[in-house]
């Protein structure tokens, strides 16, 4: 990316209920955070545009892309998606071609530069009050889909970001919980955020 002095940088954020910020203030939403901390390493982000709702599988999240978005192209675009596919029992091999698909639509998003893409890894909800019962099982769930995942990205060369450990995070932390007791708070997203930031 570009900093300030040459022009303004578009962020397009892909995604679910984490990436939308679930039970958490809009300012607290990870692609938010990420942007302010860009601005304060002097780039010119401009507020993200997020394409994302609670309950998206891959599919359904394809569809929302397609019906269009505000640009043709994007300086920064990045892609977490799959806790709802993992959720309602989808095997990973539906996942795959699903989600490579996706990567695709977010590299012509991004000019076809595939070094300004990044995902982001499936967050293990096991460790929320929510999940805290059936937690083995969904974190060996979540384990399949990042492995599938993260071999995607390296296939193609993009950027990806594991924050699941950050997540795990969540039983011994309440305050990284959301009120809801199963979607990330404003704090465990700014851990996400600044991790992402690291690397600009």
């Amino acid at each position: 990316m570009q900093k300030s002095d040459r022009k303004p940088l578009y962020f397009l954020a892909l995604g679910d209920s984490y990436t939308i910020g679930e039970a958490v203030a809009d300012e607290e939403r990870w692609p938010v955070q990420l942007a302010k901390l860009l601005q304060q390493k002097g780039f010119d982000v401009q507020p993200p545009e997020i394409i994302a709702t609670t309950g998206w599988r891959t599919d359904q999240l394809k569809e929302a892309i397609m019906k269009g978005t505000q640009r043709n192209e994007y300086d920064m675009v990045s892609l977490l998606i799959g806790v709802n596919n993992q959720y309602q029992g989808r095997p990973v091999e539906s996942y795959r071609p699903e989600f490579e698909e996706l990567l695709r639509v977010a590299i012509q998003l991004a000019g076809g530069k595939k070094e300004r893409v990044f995902v982001l890894s499936i967050p293990d909800y096991g460790f929320t009050p929510f999940g805290r019962e059936k937690q083995q099982a969904i974190s060996a769930g979540i384990d399949a889909y990042n492995a599938a995942n993260k071999e995607i990205s390296d296939n193609y060369g993009v950027q990806y970001f594991y924050i699941t450990d950050l997540t795990r995070k969540g039983l011994e932390d309440s305050t990284l919980v959301a009120p809801d007791g199963l979607h990330p708070s404003g704090k465990m997203y700014a851990l996400w955020a600044e991790r992402i930031a690291a690397v600009f």
